[in-house]
Formats: structure tokens, C-alpha cells, sequence
């Protein structure tokens, strides 16, 4: 049997001993090819179970795996593997967009650099702003390009934090489509963290509700629309962070 594509068991992270834990016992299992999303509110712990699936934080007990390999002694096979965007990670601002995607082509041992990025400099919308100093792009478009870094090495596991975040509606919608397509064509696994409900409930299968650092509601979004008798995802999402009981919203 295959692997998942995430594995997570029992995953707790403390910032300080004393201090209550950022992510609480976490437990998941993602299979290959689905698109999951991973959703709570500010302080939900996504950021840092993201950083820990990353490798870029230290689990303070619990167990994670990423296309099979554990990361706590096989990470650097699974991040070869990975890719991870958030329009809030800047790239360098005075090298051209080329010349960062170069730098993540050549960290990730991408065969055929060049071909590579003007593939996805077409794919993307990027072809006229390759020798532009990433700094001096619109949000807009910095966003695209830190999706353009994300799949520089094809990746199998991709993970997003709020990949349409600062795009119009229409480009924004352009987005979902190519990574619909893109998810369809190669198979690849999608972990997604968004606060734009509508964009939870077109791309993904199935949902991670989390509250203070635990996963308090899971489903696809037909399956908790249903329970909670809500007519979209933004509804259920308020009934979880206000915690208001599932029997008290009505039928």
C-alpha cells in the first residue's frame, strides 16, 4: 500500500515549557493526490504545524512523515520531494524574478533550468517580468511568482498558504484553475491554508478544522455544510471559532 502523503501522529509543539502548546496532539493521514484544507483562525497553530511539516520547526513530541520518509531522520529526501508558497515570504527584492527562480532551480538540482522557468514564466503569466527586480512587483504579481518558485522542482507534496491572497478575483480564479489542473495532470498532493472559504470549498476533498492547536471538525465541505446545516463553508468555519455547539444551529 502506498504511503500517505502527510502523516502526522500525536504532533504537539510548545514554544516554552510553560506555555500552553501552539499545535496539541495532532493527528492526520492524507493520501497521495487529494487536496486537503487546513483551516482555523488566527492562532489555530497552521503556521506552525505548516513550519513543522517543513522541517523548519522541531515537533516537542509527535511524529511526521512526508511521502514516507520521516522527517525527523529523512527530511532532506522528503523536501526534495516538497515545495512550499506563501505570498508572505518575500523573495530577494533586488535580483530579477529569472535570477531567483535560478537560485531555487539550482538548490532543488532542477535538470534543464532554463527551459524550466520559461515553461512556467508562460504557465504563469511571468514571461514579462523575468528581468524585473522582484522588488519592484505588485502584490499581485508576487504572488505568482512565489508560485513559480513552489514549482520549480515539479514538487509531489505542495504546500500553500493562502495562494490567491492579494490577487483580483479574476486572477485569483485563474489561480485555483491552474492548480486544479496541475493537481489533475501530475498527481501531486495539496495541503492548502486559506481563509477564503470559497476557495476551500472548489479545490479541496477534505478539511481541518483547528482550534487552539487541536482538530476539533473534519470532513469534506459537503459532508460539514450538512452537519452543520450551513449553506457555505465561511458559516461552519464561525461556528467553530465562536464555538458555538453544532445542536444549537438550526436545522
Amino acid at each position: 500500500m502506498q504511503s500517505p502523503a502527510i502523516l502526522a501522529e500525536a504532533l504537539t509543539k510548545r514554544y516554552a515549557a510553560d506555555a500552553p502548546p501552539a499545535v496539541d496532539g495532532l493527528s492526520f493521514s492524507m493520501p497521495r493526490g487529494a487536496t486537503w484544507g487546513l483551516l482555523g483562525g488566527n492562532g489555530a497553530g497552521k503556521t506552525t504545524t505548516i513550519g513543522m511539516l517543513l522541517g523548519l520547526l522541531v515537533p516537542t513530541s509527535g511524529r511526521i512523515a512526508c511521502l514516507g520518509h520521516d522527517m525527523a531522520r529523512d527530511r532532506f529526501a522528503a523536501l526534495a520531494r516538497m515545495n512550499f508558497s506563501s505570498p508572505y515570504i518575500a523573495l530577494p527584492s533586488r535580483i530579477s524574478v529569472a535570477e531567483n527562480l535560478r537560485v531555487y532551480a539550482h538548490l532543488y538540482g532542477v535538470p534543464g533550468t532554463e527551459r524550466r522557468i520559461r515553461d512556467l514564466a508562460s504557465q504563469l503569466q511571468l514571461t514579462d517580468l523575468l528581468d524585473r527586480p522582484a522588488g519592484n512587483l505588485s502584490a499581485g504579481q508576487k504572488t505568482r511568482v512565489a508560485l513559480a518558485k513552489a514549482l520549480i522542482n515539479t514538487p509531489e507534496l505542495l504546500l500553500l498558504d493562502e495562494p490567491t491572497a492579494s490577487l483580483d478575483p479574476d486572477t485569483g480564479d485563474w489561480v485555483r484553475s491552474w492548480l486544479e489542473r496541475y493537481r489533475a495532470e501530475t498527481g501531486c498532493s495539496i495541503l492548502l491554508a486559506s481563509h477564503n472559504m470559497a476557495e476551500v470549498e472548489r479545490l479541496c476533498g477534505h478539511v481541518l478544522m483547528l482550534k487552539q492547536g487541536k482538530v476539533v471538525d473534519q470532513g469534506s465541505p459537503a459532508s460539514l455544510l450538512a452537519k452543520y446545516g450551513r449553506d457555505d463553508l465561511e458559516e461552519v468555519f464561525l461556528d467553530i471559532a465562536r464555538g458555538r455547539q453544532r445542536e444549537e444551529v438550526p436545522a
